[in-house]
């Protein structure tokens, strides 16, 4: 026989909740309570809107003024706050670009006074060179330092005039705080000078004051020695050295330098001599072209102390 109610055809049994009927029976009980606190609040509103305090002020609107007030002071502290900062913001923007501003234009001062500055030198140097060259009695060609010779212990320099100006080898270059060096070589447009402080170089020169004589030749350190003077010829410190003509290449009585050091050799006496000119700050001198008979002639008379 076939069963009459088969469990594939039962309808599943669903457990009723209990949840309803308990909020059910809660509002059910307490219904007087929540239509006695309705009726209340609809009062309290009827009356706020019906009762004024001073100057005509509905009460209702005193309890939204207590109730809005401490929100409202926050938010205009908040918005106040927010303006300082924002105005605190392009204060110290603008500030940083004024900064920038004035770094800028001090840069820019700066380097228009080192450059007023350097002019100022320059002139001073040309115009001490103009008044030298005015009173020399000998025909000068002036000419800028352009170059050093290449090499460690370098004791050569280039200048910017040649055989254009009628420039050769063997001529003496000077500046008006004393004698440089010489050419050595001449090109069309410019002349390799060898300096005095170069060891191939060779100077004839005497002291001014006991007029002894000697021959200037280079040494170490921007310095120079004065060869052949005798060990029993007193020689002072500080006596000051000038040419002799005699190696017809240097007028005499130009500045050479002055006795720094002094000492006995075996034979001859070691003298140390600085230059006059500042030879590692060179940059404008002049150089005297061949002398003529006559002044070859003037150059060769003997000296009176």
């Amino acid at each position: 026989m076939l069963d009459a109610n088969p469990r594939e055809f039962t309808a599943p049994v669903t457990a009723p909740s209990a949840e309803g009927p308990r909020l059910t029976a809660f509002l059910a009980r307490h219904l007087p309570i929540f239509v006695l606190l309705g009726t209340l609040t609809a009062q309290l509103l009827l009356l706020s809107f019906q009762i004024t305090r001073n100057h005509d002020v509905r009460l209702i609107r005193v309890w939204a003024v207590a109730i809005l007030d401490p929100f409202e002071r926050s938010l205009g502290k908040l918005v106040d706050n927010t303006t300082r900062a924002w105005r605190t913001y392009q204060e110290l923007w603008q500030a940083h670009q004024q900064n920038q501003e004035l770094h800028l234009q001090l840069v820019a001062t700066r380097t228009e006074l080192q450059q007023v500055s350097e002019r100022a030198g320059e002139v001073e140097r040309l115009r001490t060179l103009l008044e030298f060259k005015s009173r020399f009695p000998y025909q000068t060609v002036a000419a800028e330092v352009i170059a050093a010779s290449p090499g460690e212990g370098s004791n050569a320099v280039f200048i910017d005039k040649g055989t254009d100006y009628g420039l050769a080898a063997d001529l003496a270059v000077i500046t008006p705080s004393g004698i440089v060096g010489k050419t050595i070589a001449v090109f069309p447009h410019t002349a390799q000078v060898l300096l005095i402080t170069d060891s191939a170089s060779g100077v004839g020169c005497l002291l001014e004051k006991s007029r002894i004589q000697g021959i200037l030749k280079g040494s170490s350190h921007n310095l120079c020695q004065l060869q052949y003077v005798m060990n029993e010829e007193q020689i002072p410190v500080g006596e000051t050295l000038i040419t002799s003509g005699l190696d017809q290449i240097y007028p005499k009585g130009l500045p050479v330098g002055a006795v720094v050091q002094t000492g006995d050799g075996n034979i001859y006496k070691q003298i140390i001599i600085k230059p006059a000119a500042t030879l590692n700050r060179l940059e404008t001198v002049l150089v005297i072209p061949k002398l003529n008979a006559g002044q070859q002639q003037a150059l060769n008379q003997p000296s009176h102390p």
